[in-house]
């Protein structure tokens, strides 16, 4: 071979060579990342698999997945999710407590456990159990009751009633009419100690929180005052009490009295007009002439009061008494406490002294600062009342 040859065959299967290392380096730079990568997810699955199956072991899974024997397990009235959850624990059917009651309560399932006697394994897994006491003899627990602001005792009783909370509303009533059964509350206490209880048709009238409250299904009727006792003064926050006690130098019972007319009387965004406009009244010694008091005496929501229906001889009466009525007249609303607070500066400062209701449906009120003006408003008014009256049979044509 000559020369020129032999060196035109190296040059060759050297360029080859090179060529296919470098074919060979630029597949492994697309494949290192990849690989990396892969490499990475595998390590990280790896990890998150042995968490899982280290806290499932311990906390989730079956105490015994070979143990087919049924463990007879009762659940009575009256055990929250929290008991329930401990003596399943405590009988072997689960391994912790805790992990089993927040399953319930992420799932959906804590107000659907049912009273009742179940056979379950120690092979059960922790949602095969959870599903099977909620398929119980069909009676939950617990149950929501809803005291809506405004709302009065006596409203209050007939609902718990009509929902079958109660069987009967007798009890529930008497106990709130005396109060005597929770002076361990010292708000109810000052009440009773006042002298005015034996005036009032409820002394714990306006003590009730509105709220949503959960209670067990056989709760009796002193649980369900207790319950909703205990959120009172959880209404007033310390620059609440500050406010009441220091710049206005008022009892807890005169802010909820006041709170319990302006719920009556207003939709929320006109709470704190008609708060300046009582607050107003009561510094120039006027009568209140609040409406809603009468309607609380007579049980009826009439619009276009007479004469003869402001004549009830009665301590709610603001068109006969001077001052605050002897107590509240329904439920406030927090709103509306803290209305009876925080009146309306402006409208304090401008001597506003009259309020009365536009159209009935609309709930809008017209606040005057004069009498005069005051009665121009009812005279534009009054025919609208008249009618809603009248389209609820409350005044017939001999009424006009």
């Amino acid at each position: 071979m000559r020369n020129e040859e032999k060196e035109y065959t190296w040059r060759r299967l050297r360029d080859e060579r090179q060529y296919g290392m470098y074919w060979y380096s630029g597949l492994w730079n697309v494949l290192r990342p990849l690989m990396i990568g892969l490499a990475v997810l595998v390590l990280t699955a790896g990890i998150l698999t042995t968490v899982w199956n280290k806290v499932y072991g311990e906390y989730a899974a079956p105490v015994d997945e070979t143990d087919q024997t049924e463990i007879s397990f009762e659940i009575t009235s009256g055990q929250s999710l929290s008991r329930v959850a401990s003596n399943l624990e405590n009988a072997g059917l689960i391994r912790n407590r805790t992990v089993f009651k927040y399953y319930c309560d992420f799932s959906g399932l804590g107000q659907k456990i049912q009273v009742g006697s179940y056979l379950l394994r120690r092979s059960m897994k922790l949602n095969e159990i959870a599903d099977q006491l909620t398929s119980g003899d069909g009676n939950p627990i617990v149950r929501n009751i809803t005291l809506i602001p405004g709302e009065t005792v006596e409203s209050f009783a007939a609902k718990l009633v009509k929902e079958g909370v109660l069987r009967d509303a007798a009890v529930f009533l008497e106990k709130c009419r005396t109060g005597t059964d929770f002076q361990e509350y010292y708000y109810v206490d000052d009440v009773l100690r006042s002298g005015t209880a034996g005036k009032r048709k409820y002394a714990l009238e306006g003590y009730l929180a509105a709220n949503t409250y959960e209670v067990y299904t056989n709760a009796t009727e002193d649980d369900i005052i207790r319950k909703l006792l205990s959120q009172t003064e959880a209404v007033f926050e310390p620059e609440d009490q500050e406010r009441m006690e220091n710049e206005l130098g008022w009892t807890m019972d005169q802010v909820l009295t006041l709170a319990s007319l302006i719920e009556k009387e207003a939709k929320e965004n006109d709470f704190a007009r008609v708060s300046a406009v009582f607050h107003n009244r009561l510094k120039a010694g006027m009568k209140l002439e609040s409406d809603v008091t009468i309607h609380y005496i007579t049980g009826e929501r009439k619009m276009a009061l007479s004469q003869s229906d402001l004549t009830p001889n009665s301590p709610y009466n603001t068109y006969r008494v001077t001052g605050l009525p002897v107590g509240p007249i329904c439920n406030p609303s927090p709103a509306a406490v803290k209305a009876a607070l925080y009146p309306d500066e402006t409208m304090i400062a401008q001597n506003y002294l009259y309020f009365c209701a536009k159209e009935p449906e609309s709930g809008e009120l017209y606040f005057s600062r004069t009498l005069a003006e005051h009665e121009r408003a009812v005279s534009v008014y009054q025919p609208l009342w008249r009618e809603y009256d009248r389209n609820r049979g409350l005044i017939d044509d001999e009424d006009t």
